[in-house]
């Protein structure tokens, strides 16, 4: 099918003339750019070793760190990190949040969000270039492919070749061992939400839920696709966080950047007179950025969205530079300001002291009090908790003896993996008494309840009252529940919460 184009010739303001051509499909087609494949460069350095190391540790925390152990006695599980959502809790080594303590992780995402505007108004894209799952899945996919079909010249040439055996043998191996790194990936994910050796037991031998095996293929379709086959793209045209950097990084900001007062112009480094050239700039137009750069761009064109400040180019360069004998730095990590200085020759090299500017001083001020705020309250938080609802019918019953009592159902939250037991005394009403509707106890000031660990107690109690003590159609009175054992008793301290009610009478 084809597609028309519309011209107009305008003469003098009066319309002269519409002419409609067609337009074919391969035409309109050709106005899109088709993906050009990146075969990034090995390359050593500083920064491709920090890579390393980056890449090792968090790549070792994700996949290790199901299995370490956490005693935490014998009524709570003893993994580290748990996500127990059969049980409604979240475990993190010696912490343990419940529903209703959401708000925790509430302010850890806040504290991530803001963590991540002041990297990248600080120092760029670090997070996107070093510890982006994105960018670690496909480094390690990277290696496992340059070590297999070798370096980019091998695998440039291996990609245009015809199929043969060789070809077929390493695309054969490189993509199984892409595979087992996509299925451990998704293995991984799934021990943060059970008993890591008993879910592995129960995967090995086909026993596991189901949603289990689903949640690997997924987890493992989408690493082996976005590390093994879309990986620039999905930086470029998936991910949201390099149309928001912009907004983050100013003049102040670190980012990876070309030194063009010192590269241009730019020359084949030809050892000839000076006088016979004109002036040069340290910049040989080897393209080795461009050879090691993971995004396929060229830094010297300035800063751009795709650039996700890995700094390999850096390494790239600095080699060159050392080859011929120049100095280093012709990339480097500099400022905006730093370069605009450098235009009107007042050049001054960039040190840590030009990024510690109000803007990272006021994100780094937030960051700090929503931490101590978080610490303060798992610090300070009680693990008792207690609740009370008035029976509806009846509000209040008239006994034989004159009388009043109303019932209550309370609920004793014990917030730690311990069993605990804990006194419910009244306070607030001259000789009001209580007993428990279920064991039909004899009416006592106090009743003591056993709670398991980590569990919620609900049980129904009777409070009866002497009408002479009662102020009008309502008291108010109040349930104190406090810890109670034999160290305790003798003056102890101990867990206490109280909860404010009312007593219902008769005018």
């Amino acid at each position: 099918m084809n597609d028309t184009s519309i011209s107009v010739d305008q003469h003098d303001g009066d319309l002269a003339r519409v002419d409609v051509a067609p337009v074919n499909a391969k035409e309109h087609r050709d106005l899109y750019k088709s993906r050009v494949k990146i075969f990034p460069k090995r390359v050593s350095g500083s920064f491709r070793r920090l890579k390393w190391w980056i890449m090792l540790v968090t790549l070792g925390i994700y996949y290790l760190a199901p299995w370490i152990r956490w005693d935490r006695g014998a009524f709570a599980p003893d993994q580290a990190i748990l996500v127990d959502i059969a049980n409604r809790r979240f475990y993190f080594f010696f912490i343990e949040i419940w529903p209703q303590e959401f708000v925790y992780l509430t302010g850890l995402l806040i504290m991530a969000g803001v963590a991540l505007f002041l990297v990248t108004s600080t120092v760029g894209r670090a997070w996107c270039g070093y510890t982006c799952p994105q960018t670690v899945w496909v480094d390690l996919f990277l290696a496992v492919e340059s070590w297999v079909d070798g370096d980019r010249n091998a695998r440039m040439r291996l990609d245009k070749s015809d199929w043969t055996f060789d070809k077929i043998r390493k695309r054969g191996t490189k993509h199984f061992l892409w595979l087992l790194i996509s299925v451990a990936t998704g293995g991984a994910w799934i021990f943060y939400f059970a008993d890591a050796p008993s879910l592995a037991y129960g995967f090995i031998t086909g026993t596991a839920p189901t949603i289990a095996y689903t949640t690997v293929a997924i987890l493992t379709a989408t690493t082996y696709l976005f590390a093994g086959f879309m990986r620039e793209q999905v930086c470029t045209y998936m991910c949201p966080w390099p149309r928001i950097q912009g907004a983050m990084i100013d003049e102040h900001s670190l980012i990876v950047t070309y030194q063009e007062w010192r590269g241009e112009p730019r020359s084949a480094h030809l050892k000839t007179k000076p006088e016979n050239n004109p002036p040069a700039g340290d910049c040989i137009d080897c393209n080795q950025c461009v050879a090691v750069c993971p995004m396929g761009i060229d830094i010297r064109d300035g800063g751009q969205l795709e650039c996700i400040t890995c700094a390999l180019c850096i390494d790239a360069c600095d080699t060159v530079m050392e080859k011929i004998g120049r100095p280093k730095g012709l990339i480097a990590y500099s400022t905006t300001g730093a370069q605009e200085q450098a235009e009107t020759g007042d050049y001054v090299a960039t040190n840590w002291r030009a990024i510690l500017h109000y803007r990272t001083l006021i994100y780094f001020a937030i960051w700090s009090l929503a931490g101590l705020a978080m610490l303060y309250g798992l610090l300070a938080r009680d693990r008792l908790d207690v609740s009370v609802l008035h029976d509806r019918n009846p509000l209040f019953v008239i006994l034989s003896d004159g009388s009043v009592r109303n019932g209550y159902t309370i609920k004793i939250l014990n917030m730690l993996p311990e069993p605990r037991t804990f006194r419910l005394s009244l306070s607030g009403i001259v000789s009001a008494t209580m007993y428990t509707a279920e064991d039909g106890s004899h009416p006592s000031r106090h009743v003591d309840v056993d709670v398991p660990p980590d569990q919620l107690r609900s049980l129904r109690v009777l409070v009866r009252a002497d009408p002479a003590y009662l102020s009008g159609e309502s008291t108010s009175f109040s349930f104190q529940v406090r810890e109670w054992n034999e160290e305790i008793s003798r003056g102890g301290d101990a867990e206490q919460a109280s909860y404010e009610a009312q007593f219902l009478a008769a005018p």
